[in-house]
């Protein structure tokens, strides 16, 4: 259900052309944004999203191809919402990044590549947002994706939880630093989801069926949707959460929650 809560807004979110990008940037037309800007380095699904939105919801979608390990493609990201729309209002920052390996096999590239697409771009990404919106005088709100993986060890992740873990800091250091201009940060951890990264991570369609159905330790039984993130957003970039800064949001069906359980089967009858 979306509520109108950002009418006449200008939204920047990287990773834009799927999954959770792609559903936020569903949610944030729902919610009355007026300008939204689309970036990823898919030059095939990112058209294709750009039109699914704009039809969708009536919003001025603009698509910009960039890498956000690239701090050209970056500043372009955001000079492009002040040429164009005057502005930037909210910032989305949720390009993935995806390998695995053994701590002790990990490749330096790997970690390299990762932390440059997470972590760093973060940063970078987080200034030149910050930098716009202090300019213009009239504050936003400031969005990360982290991961539940940044709450705990990550096994066959140590570059992906290491990185994620990254994020939850730095936005609570850039939320005090930039409480008194007006801009809000946050971030939100998902569990695990249901999400085209999902499937490559795990490996086939038949591998994300049994994940859906059997994962073990959430407590509701499933996978996430992207949409169930999506509306996360749009509610920490709403006036909603006017008193929610330096928070990182955990949306993961109770599996933090969830400690350790014997098995039913083990239990003396």
């Amino acid at each position: 259900m979306s509520c109108k809560r950002l009418v006449g807004k200008t939204a920047l979110i990287t990773g834009g052309a799927s999954g959770v990008g792609r559903a936020t940037a569903h949610r944030f037309g729902q919610e009355g944004v007026a300008n939204l800007i689309l970036a990823d380095r898919n030059p095939q699904m990112l058209p294709t999203v750009v039109e699914e939105v704009r039809l969708a919801t009536g919003a001025n979608v603009l698509g910009v191809l960039g890498d956000v390990s690239v701090d050209a493609d970056c500043e372009r990201f955001i000079t492009t919402a002040v040429s164009d729309f005057g502005g930037l209002d909210i910032m989305v920052s949720n390009a993935p990044a995806h390998s695995s390996a053994p701590f002790l096999e990990m490749e330096r590239d790997d970690w390299d590549r990762v932390m440059a697409v997470m972590l760093r771009a973060s940063f970078v990404l987080g200034q030149l947002a910050a930098r716009s919106m202090v300019e213009r005088g009239t504050g936003g709100s400031i969005l990360y994706t982290s991961s539940v993986s940044a709450l705990g060890a990550s096994i066959t992740y140590a570059h992906y939880g290491a990185a994620k873990a990254g994020i939850v800091n730095l936005v609570q250091t850039m939320a005090i630093e930039l409480v008194d201009h007006g801009i809000r940060v946050n971030s939100v951890s998902p569990g695990p989801l249901d999400t085209p990264q999902s499937r490559d991570v795990l490996g086939s369609d038949e591998a994300m069926e049994a994940a859906r159905k059997h994962w073990p330790l959430v407590p509701m039984k499933r996978l996430g949707k992207p949409e169930e993130i999506a509306a996360t957003y749009a509610f920490l970039a709403s006036e909603d959460a006017g008193y929610i800064t330096g928070q990182n949001i955990i949306v993961d069906g109770g599996l933090r929650a969830h400690s350790y359980s014997i098995p039913e089967e083990l239990i003396a009858k």
